[in-house]
């Protein structure tokens, strides 16, 4: 697993931009070529969506709530009301050079089929997802004996729209299932830095609160 550090660099974003922004977010906007073709799949209320279109980047976004896609409309996205699970598989092949899936992949009811769709749609997929190994996470099972709850991961076992909690680990075994090459991957800590590079796979699903993939269709490139 060849998790890569990051300085997130950003040229033509500010330290006072960066410094509102969240890391993965950061991170999302950095692996993304300006210029490009991009559609962001559950954009929420759009902050990434404006972090990459002012990085001159054409975005697109589809959002399931309908207050998410009118807050997006209100600040001039341009966002469609949409589900990954149903909607994806009405785009046409290649139609985006990344298809960006931040935090929501827990969220699909089918994910394999969702990271697929990803991939046929776009030339590169970028997927962020919170990772279920995470050493917080393990602790509250453990010890506390139930569902855990994270900053990121706020909801109760009963409420929460995550349905499908995967470790680092996991997606990378569905990566190889489905031949996906891993471009890049970072995982980021509970601090929104990454894992240093040099350590022990098991180190990242342990220690990365969440990860970050860049991804291609076909090949074993890790």
């Amino acid at each position: 697993m060849a998790f890569q550090e990051q300085t997130l660099p950003l040229p033509g974003v500010s330290s006072q931009a960066r410094a509102s922004h969240r890391p993965d977010h950061l991170l999302v906007a950095e692996m993304v070529q300006p210029g490009s073709r991009v559609l962001d799949v559950g954009c929420g209320e759009g902050d990434l969506l404006q972090l990459l279109e002012s990085r001159g980047i054409d975005g697109r976004g589809i959002e399931l709530s309908r207050e998410g896609v009118n807050r997006c409309v209100a600040k001039g996205l341009a966002v469609v009301q949409g589900d990954a699970d149903t909607d994806l598989v009405n785009y046409p092949d290649d139609a985006f050079d990344y298809v960006i899936l931040s935090q929501t992949l827990q969220a699909t009811r089918q994910p394999r089929a969702v990271l697929e769709n990803l991939l046929r749609i776009g030339h590169r997929a970028i997927v962020s997802f919170p990772n279920f190994g995470f050493w917080k996470m393990r602790l509250q099972l453990l010890i506390g004996g139930h569902m855990p709850r994270t900053e990121n991961l706020p909801a109760t076992w009963y409420d929460t729209p995550n349905i499908h909690f995967c470790t680092i680990k996991d997606f990378v075994q569905l990566c190889d299932e489905i031949d996906v090459k891993m471009e890049r991957a970072v995982a980021l800590d509970l601090y929104g830095r990454p894992v240093p590079l040099n350590l022990p796979w098991w180190v990242w699903n342990m220690f990365g609160e969440q990860g970050v993939f860049l991804l291609t269709r076909g090949g074993k490139g890790r």
